[in-house]
């Protein structure tokens, strides 16, 4: 299967994938976690941040997701997927049977204090441009399998419902 953890940037999406992906290897599952920058660095590196980009890059990680899933492997992708369509594309390639969407849901006041990168700031001050949430829309999945509120939950917490329900689709 593949998990399909969508959510802007300081969301917790990087951690709750590590985590999990962590604990689901320990239990003897094959995994593979994927995000931005692991795919950026290298089967996506010569791919910008154009709406254009955007899509290919998720349309490359979700073929690839597509192929360890066909695998047997636990396949975690984390990545922003800003839009509806880009995640319904996602879907319609790695195919309904085997995607599971986690909405990792925090609000931007709080994604932005926990941003580590700085990210944010160079965004607010004009050095990046077309940055999620601040001059580029996040469009909320509508039904996602899981939410998270990363804001409103501790980490436990959102690692425990997270792996609770992988391992209840898995053993299903």
């Amino acid at each position: 299967m593949v998990i399909w953890m969508a959510g802007l940037s300081g969301s917790g999406k990087s951690t709750l994938a590590k985590s999990v992906e962590h604990n689901l290897h320990e239990q003897g599952y094959l995994t593979q976690l994927l995000d931005g920058d692991n795919l950026r660095t290298g089967i996506n590196n010569n791919l910008g941040f154009s709406e254009v980009d955007r899509i290919e890059n998720i349309r490359r990680a979700a073929e690839v997701s597509k192929l360890f899933a066909e695998c047997g492997i636990i396949t975690i992708c984390s990545l922003i997927s800003p839009t509806i369509m880009i995640r319904e594309m996602a879907k319609e390639i790695i195919g309904t049977d085997n995607y599971f969407e986690v909405f990792v849901n925090c609000p931007l006041e709080i994604c932005e204090q926990r941003d580590v990168k700085g990210l944010y700031a160079k965004a607010r001050n004009g050095e990046i441009e077309q940055f999620t949430g601040i001059d580029s829309p996040f469009e909320n999945p509508e039904k996602p399998d899981l939410e998270l509120r990363t804001d409103l939950e501790s980490l436990e917490q959102c690692q425990r419902r997270l792996l609770e329900s992988i391992l209840k689709r898995i053993k299903n």
